[in-house]
């Protein structure tokens, strides 16, 4: 998937936005991203478009919902509406594994060293996310 430009904000309906974690907020690159949209919210290029996210982190309490919530600042200053997961998904309150996943967005465990990959479950969830998203994009907002 190539990386996407600010420019390239301005263009589609919405966004599902995938980032890692840092102690508990999004990383340093997606804030630096942010930072360069002054251009687009004086415009208000980005008011009403859906957005949503997904995370990673090191740890099972590393801060996945913090992660998602530290990053709405920046769409709520957009005017942009926030889609969460929510538990739609019946694996969503599986107590049988560690996994990751929030009513806040998708996200995985990748151990502090990367090691562990991502699930069959959280791929599930995350698939799942993604086509709730999608399925949103196609209704008008009332």
């Amino acid at each position: 998937i190539p990386e996407i430009t600010v420019d390239d904000l301005a263009k589609p309906d919405g966004f599902l936005f995938g980032f890692g974690t840092r102690y508990g907020r999004p990383c340093a690159q997606f804030d630096t991203f942010w930072d360069k949209t002054g251009g687009l919210w004086a415009k208000g290029a980005l008011a009403g478009k859906l957005v949503g996210c997904f995370t990673s982190t090191a740890s099972q309490h590393g801060g996945q919902e913090t992660t998602i919530m530290s990053a709405l600042s920046n769409f709520v200053h957009h005017g942009m509406v926030f889609v969460p997961l929510g538990f739609g998904h019946p694996k969503m309150t599986n107590l049988s594994e560690v996994m990751g996943g929030s009513a806040w967005g998708a996200s995985t465990i990748a151990a502090g060293d990367g090691s562990r990959q991502v699930s069959d479950v959280e791929k599930d969830i995350a698939m799942h996310q993604g086509k709730n998203f999608g399925h949103l994009l196609t209704k008008p907002l009332s």
